[in-house]
């Protein structure tokens, strides 16, 4: 069973190891958040001994994570979705609204999940739910040791990674899963540098109850200033994300609740009819990351530690699984041909195999948003006749779902069904 050894705890076996001495794994996983505990499982799942490295899990977080259908597949490959499905709601319709105020305006299209042959595009969660679940798998997986610290540093020879705690004896290991966020100790110790941007943007991001259902359909307003979202919840309920103008944004987020409830009214053309706050708001700069490489210093990088662009189009977490999925694939079969799991073929070989599905998604959602941005009439034109296109051509609107759901053309192992 996993130990919980938060730093000031009197229990648990590392607590016995002096200072000079080391706790050897197969892998580390460096952060608590969905796509490290994941990852971890998936590892664990593979036969691979695996410490997981982080803050306390949070368990109170409001927001939610789309995950779309591949990454179901992915859960259920790895045996945790029947532990995740009960909490998370359909997503079987995308409604696109064109909300903006120019010349050219893009017809509303809807996308349903049944042209595919889905159930539906992906599941909606909220972050507590989903973490609450993937903590109590850790847990309870007795290939997973959990330790409560941050990390310093990690260093590495030709034999083994040494990660450098704060408040715990050092942990080593053949290879380092580095999912620990934007500002990543894992890609910094590897010396591997960013290319970072900023938008002119902020998400306000909060949850709603509402009267009317939303019959399990995600609904995007276009406006000049990004995307205003309604994404499913259970019942009555749906998350927002709301991106303005960071002056904007904080305007609406001082409103009195009240006030703010008749704005997004407003905004949302009542398709929900009226609406009442159901969590706390937050507001979130714009902004994007990729790093130039996904490896080295026997570390792979995932997640935002690796690339990180707007809430748009549910990408974020899914893109970060497919980084567990080719990363779980390439160590488990290093594991089971006693091969190296930290050598360099294996970290240029996942580097390679992530590079084209990260750079397509990144580019694909920063030319979506900064389209949203601009007022230049022959942008306005290529948005405006490509929605047309895929409300009106079958072929290219199943296209565009199934891309939407997950790269067709290199979609990893484990993220396919079991008969593929």
């Amino acid at each position: 069973m996993a130990a919980n050894l938060a730093a000031d705890s009197t229990k648990g076996k590392n607590n016995d190891l002096t200072p000079s001495q080391e706790k050897s794994y197969d892998c580390a996983v460096i952060g608590t958040g969905p796509a490290g505990m994941i990852a971890a499982l998936a590892l664990a799942s593979n036969g691979l001994e695996t410490v997981l490295i982080g803050p306390p899990v949070n368990l109170n977080d409001a927001r939610t994570t789309a995950l779309m259908d591949a990454s179901r597949q992915f859960l259920d490959n790895i045996g945790i979705w029947k532990d995740l499905r009960s909490a998370f709601t359909p997503l079987e319709k995308m409604r696109l609204i064109d909300g903006t105020d120019r010349l050219l305006r893009a017809p509303e299209t809807t996308f349903s999940a049944s042209e595919l042959d889905l159930p539906a595009f992906g599941y909606n969660i909220l972050n507590k739910d989903l973490n609450r679940v993937l903590f109590d798998l850790v847990n309870n997986n007795e290939l997973i040791e959990l330790v409560e610290d941050t990390i310093k540093n990690v260093s590495s020879n030709d034999h083994k990674a040494t990660i450098e705690l704060s408040n715990t004896p050092d942990i080593s290991c053949h290879v380092v899963i580095g999912a620990d966020g934007r500002n990543s100790v894992v890609r910094r110790s590897a010396g591997i540098e960013t290319k970072n941007w900023k938008y002119p943007q902020a998400a306000l991001v909060l949850n709603l109850k509402h009267d009317l259902p939303h019959y399990n359909i995600s609904t995007e307003f276009h406006r000049n200033t990004g995307p205003f979202t309604m994404v499913p919840l259970p019942g009555k309920t749906s998350s927002l994300v709301y991106v303005e103008t960071p002056e904007r944004a904080e305007e609406l987020n001082n409103y009195k609740d009240e006030a703010l409830e008749a704005e997004l009214e407003k905004l949302s053309k009542f398709v929900l009819g009226s609406l009442k706050l159901a969590s706390p708001r937050q507001v979130y700069p714009l902004s994007g990351l990729t790093a130039v490489h996904m490896s080295g210093n026997r570390s792979l990088l995932m997640g935002e530690a690796a690339h990180a662009f707007p809430p748009i189009g549910a990408q974020g977490l899914n893109l970060s699984l497919r980084d567990v999925a080719v990363a779980t694939e390439l160590l488990a079969n290093a594991k089971h041909t006693k091969a190296d799991m930290g050598s360099a073929e294996l970290l240029q070989k996942y580097d390679r195999s992530r590079k084209a599905d990260v750079i397509s998604r990144t580019t694909a959602v920063d030319l979506l948003n900064r389209s949203l941005l601009t007022d230049a009439l022959p942008v306005q034109m290529l948005r405006s006749l490509g929605l047309y296109t895929a409300s009106r051509i079958p072929l290219v609107r199943r296209l565009l779902m199934r891309e939407g759901i997950a790269p067709s053309w290199s979609l990893p192992t484990l993220m396919r069904a079991q008969n593929d």
